[in-house]
């Protein structure tokens, strides 16, 4: 990878030992430039319209304008830049949040340089990367009371196999859900289903409109509401 292909990125943590690690963490890495650090949500805010970074690196717990808030203004503002979540909270409504609010990808503080660097390119690119315990608090809070019952008739394979599928469905398309809903990314269902990744991406964008879905949390609820995966 060359220098004009490198990816930049902002760190956003109030933490100053946290931050000043993570910059030289990253910035030990092949591919990744970082161009700049905040201790707030504000400064991440005036870095990223003063650097225009492909990713920003995100915690929730700041100062002056948390990490949902942020991310909230980022997506207004800076919709080119792609969030990633970095805190050491895993609990089901930090993550819902701020998936909600807009962040592409959630890590928790246990991750890695490499899963980090990993999850920004990823990120970047569209694509989104859970850790393990996060995607586990995803499926808990799917599945918890209160979620919408799934037909009582329907078993785990019975929504994209017998009858016709939910909200005009085609049989792809459930099954491409399904794989959503088990965490793999658009690489990874393209590479299991032999199909290009333009054709996935098109797959998932006519599911996300189907059922209403703006991201693939809201899908896996879908999912796991209606029984598929």
């Amino acid at each position: 990878m060359t220098d004009d292909q490198r990816l930049r990125v902002v760190i956003a943590d109030d933490q100053a030992s946290v931050r000043e690690g993570l910059v030289l963490l990253l910035g030990g890495l092949p591919g990744i430039e970082v161009v700049g650090a905040a201790a707030d949500g504000e400064q991440a805010l005036r870095l990223v319209a003063e650097q225009r970074p492909d990713a920003i690196l995100l915690d929730l717990h700041m100062p002056v304008l948390d990490g949902i808030g942020a991310t909230r203004r980022l997506v207004a503002e800076h919709p080119g830049v792609a969030i990633v979540v970095l805190t050491t909270y895993a609990d089901d409504n930090s993550v819902i949040e701020a998936l909600q609010a807009g962040a592409r990808s959630y890590l928790t503080k246990d991750a890695d340089r490499a899963d980090i660097g990993r999850a920004l390119q990823a990120a970047a690119e569209g694509l989104t990367v859970f850790d393990p315990r996060v995607r586990a608090t995803l499926l808990a809070a799917a599945i918890a009371p209160g979620a919408a019952p799934a037909a009582p008739a329907a078993g785990p394979s019975e929504a994209g196999a017998a009858g016709e599928p939910p909200d005009g469905l085609t049989h792809r398309e459930v099954e491409i859900l399904g794989l959503i809903a088990q965490g793999l990314t658009n690489p990874e269902i393209a590479q299991r289903l032999f199909l290009s990744s333009h054709t996935v991406k098109t797959h998932i964008n006519r599911i996300f409109a189907k059922t209403g879905s703006r991201d693939r949390v809201a899908a896996t609820v879908y999912a796991q509401r209606h029984r598929i995966g």
